[in-house]
């Protein structure tokens, strides 16, 4: 997302849906990461418990 498209997006949209979609652009990435790990560590502590736990990543999306 460039300057030009984030002005013209305040313009016809308003401060606040422009910043939120920059927000939502920006952190989609860390956003699903954290997901991923959240997951692996739920793995983890189920496997050291000997619970089992139904990981459906179906889900996630």
């Amino acid at each position: 997302m460039e300057v030009n498209d984030f002005i013209g997006l305040i313009g016809n949209v308003g401060f606040p849906v422009a910043v939120s979609a920059y927000l939502l652009i920006r952190l989609e990435k860390q956003i699903n990461g954290l997901s991923s790990s959240i997951n692996k560590l739920n793995t983890i502590i189920s496997t050291k418990l000997g619970v089992v736990i139904d990981n459906d990543d179906n889900n996630a999306a």
